[in-house]
């Protein structure tokens, strides 16, 4: 009886310990949890504002107080797309973005390849010279760019939104890096089975770097979607401009001389929505791009 008395006892302190233990625990995964969803909602509360603005009137959005959906609903959207020609301008970004992705992952892959598995004088001068490259801001860059496309002949065209953006020292310096955690043997075993510096980029190290790939063309796509300052300087036709500078053009707009705020925001909710989906079907390549692990 002795014995069985004190076996109770010390099961009882050890059920005790079990509980407080995952009830402490339970408690900091709340508070984690609850952190982490505050967190999300400070940052998409703009995005909310947003949409919850493009459907409101002029009158009610000066409103305030006025928090809720409102009786403009997808009015401002359909204005939008066609008064103002949005549609136009999406297809001209679309387009504008497919081919600066294209443009500028082929001919990194073919830098990072020379730089790799070829061996040339000043090899590493080079390299240093197209990091450099990055240290020149955009400011310094647009009248002589501007010039070069007048002199060519490209002004006002597809060629002069594009053209710029294809070379890349920063997708360069990702897939050299990439490159070089290749295996040497792998290279040395093609060389020996006659395989051509082109082949072997298209038969063994593209197939090994979809990630990588994939990866920045997300961050290229983001990037020529969002330019502003380049196409509003070198496209003069209104029809052949991008959906960023469209926005632009919707703060144009007015009732009762008040800025039409729900328009603007419609248009704005319109041009987040193809660099979103790009983002939410590729983010996994983007974060092994960023080396980050997902479990």
């Amino acid at each position: 009886m002795a014995t069985q008395t004190e076996s109770t006892q010390h099961t009882e302190p050890t059920q005790e310990t079990q509980r407080s233990s995952l009830s402490a625990r339970f408690e900091g995964d709340l508070f984690v949890h609850l952190a982490l969803v505050g967190s999300i909602f400070l940052v998409g509360l703009p995005l909310i504002l947003a949409v919850i603005m493009s459907t409101q009137s002029t009158t009610e959005i000066y409103e305030v107080t006025n928090l809720g959906v409102g009786s403009a609903g997808l009015s401002n959207y359909e204005t939008a797309l066609t008064e103002y020609n949005l549609m136009q301008y999406m297809v001209n970004s679309v387009v504008m973005s497919v081919v600066i992705v294209v443009g500028k992952v082929t001919l990194s892959l073919l830098a990072a390849l020379a730089l790799v598995y070829y061996r040339f004088p000043y090899e590493r001068a080079v390299f240093t010279f197209i990091l450099l490259t990055l240290l020149v801001p955009v400011p310094v860059r647009i009248v002589p760019l501007f010039q070069l496309m007048a002199d060519l002949g490209w002004a006002n065209s597809l060629l002069a939104i594009t053209g710029p953006y294809i070379a890349s020292a920063t997708a360069v310096f990702l897939f050299r890096q990439h490159f070089t955690s290749i295996p040497e043997s792998l290279v040395e075993n093609a060389r020996l089975d006659g395989v051509g510096p082109l082949a072997f980029l298209v038969q063994v190290l593209i197939p090994m770097s979809k990630g990588m790939i994939a990866g920045v063309s997300v961050i290229t796509f983001i990037y020529a979607w969002n330019q502003y300052l380049w196409p509003l300087i070198v496209v003069s036709d209104q029809s052949k401009q991008v959906i960023q500078v469209g926005i632009k053009f919707l703060q144009g707009a007015s009732q009762s001389g008040l800025t039409e705020w729900g328009l603007i925001m419609a248009g704005a909710v319109i041009a987040l929505l193809p660099p979103l989906f790009v983002l939410i079907v590729l983010h996994r390549p983007l974060l092994e791009t960023f080396a980050i692990q997902q479990k």
